[in-house]
């Protein structure tokens, strides 16, 4: 039984929650958007799977409070959390406001701390659960116009070392995903600087950008029982290259 948050969208988490269906996985998809989720849920409940679509900002405490107790109203247990949604906006850091800089902190570090702790008490209980958290490229090595950003997926990197090593006798791990250049849709609408993605792909020793499926097979990984000893680790996905 796996939640994953911002899984409506049309990147990462979208495919992490069709692998785990796939796999036989109950399902929660979970976004800001009520549209998305419906849309989302429903093409992925049509293969066969079971879903449940939640409305959920991850940095509203209340609101991550309810779609856990309804996971598990409904499930009786939660044994996956995969710590995907995100939200920023590209920004100088001399015209950074607070506003800005409060949503990527909100919607990446306050989500995840917000979300691991509300589903702990059910995977204690229960003595098993994987955490999976997403942290960024941009952390390994600073870029422009990403310092909130990379603050906020930095945070997430100590929280999952952290964490892993307080819940570990309760038979829970935590790890950390850290993709370098993962190609979907919407970071193709964002306003990147000019020649930024020709850039990192010239040094990507693969020559390419990653998928969200590739991604999505590395989540599947940490979190089935040949990953049960691997715990408080950064994984970086980028075709070879360790930092931007």
């Amino acid at each position: 039984m796996a939640v994953v948050t911002g899984s409506a969208g049309a990147g990462v988490g979208q495919a992490v929650a069709r692998a785990f269906a796939r796999e036989g996985a109950r399902v929660v998809v979970n976004d800001v958007s009520l549209e998305r989720v419906a849309r989302v849920s429903e093409d992925i409940r049509s293969s066969g799977a079971e879903v449940l679509g939640v409305q959920c900002d991850v940095s509203n405490l209340a609101q991550v409070k309810a779609m856990v107790q309804r996971t598990l109203e409904l499930w009786g247990r939660i044994d996956i959390l995969v710590n995907n949604a995100a939200a920023y906006t590209l920004c100088e850091f001399v015209e950074l406001t607070d506003q800005l800089w409060n949503q990527a902190m909100d919607s990446c570090l306050k989500g995840t701390f917000y979300c691991s702790r509300a589903v702990l008490p059910a995977m204690i209980k229960q003595r098993y659960g994987q955490i999976i958290n997403f942290s960024s490229g941009a952390v390994l090595q600073g870029i422009p116009l990403h310092a909130h950003y990379a603050a906020a997926k930095a945070g997430i990197i100590g929280l999952t070392r952290s964490l892993s090593a307080e819940v570990g006798k309760h038979n829970i791990t935590v790890n950390c995903v850290c993709p370098i250049l993962i190609w979907n849709k919407g970071i193709g609408k964002m306003d990147f600087p000019k020649g930024y993605f020709e850039r990192i792909i010239e040094e990507i020793p693969m020559g390419r950008p990653g998928t969200p499926e590739e991604a999505a097979a590395l989540v599947l990984f940490l979190a089935s029982d040949d990953a049960s000893y691997l715990t408080g680790n950064t994984i970086t996905i980028g075709g070879g290259k360790l930092s931007l």
